[in-house]
């Protein structure tokens, strides 16, 4: 069962919850889930939005690029161990993230990615709009923590790339319950 939330009633509770940890799920070739620390909830163009960023080598990058859309799943308490482990330093090419990280995946409203029911949380999004970052326009104390060039950036924890900043209409949010 889906209750229906207005996203702005929770908003405190997204943001407080996406630097300890949220998910990106995408559903392109396979569905793919990873964890986020990095995210915006707001409202561009007049509509409802939450605006992810995700490394150029990264295995949702091609599949958000593929799909045009996204689920994120947000926990009401905090995060699962074992789920942030598997969906924070694995890859989707390497594994299926679902079933190594004992996700239940519920069906969507609108969009064609699921959500997770441990994560019960879950805005359904729409790609309006995506970006790759200007390194060279981010500040340089920034750069340099959050991309410095010595780090091979074809490992999974890599920090090299630059980002691409997708922003995501919401057209459908919803708590799973039971």
């Amino acid at each position: 069962m889906k209750e229906k939330i207005n996203v702005s009633a929770y908003a405190q509770k997204i943001t407080e919850a996406l630097p300890k940890g949220i998910l990106l799920n995408t559903n392109g070739d396979k569905f793919n889930s990873m964890v986020i620390g990095w995210g915006a909830l707001g409202t561009v163009w007049g509509v409802p939005a939450f605006t992810v960023y995700v490394r150029e080598n990264r295995y949702t990058k091609g599949q958000l690029d593929k799909t045009g859309e996204f689920s994120v799943s947000v926990p009401l308490e905090k995060p699962v161990p074992a789920i942030a482990r598997v969906c924070g330093s694995q890859s989707g090419r390497d594994i299926d993230k679902a079933k190594e990280a004992g996700l239940t995946l519920e069906a969507p409203e609108k969009i064609k990615t699921p959500g997770v029911k441990e994560y019960p949380l879950t805005l359904e999004c729409k790609i309006l709009y995506g970006q790759r970052q200007e390194l060279s326009l981010i500040p340089e104390d920034i750069r340099a923590s959050m991309y410095p060039q010595d780090v091979d950036g074809s490992h999974h924890m890599a920090n090299r790339d630059a980002h691409t900043a997708y922003i995501g209409q919401i057209v459908d949010a919803y708590i799973i319950r039971g």
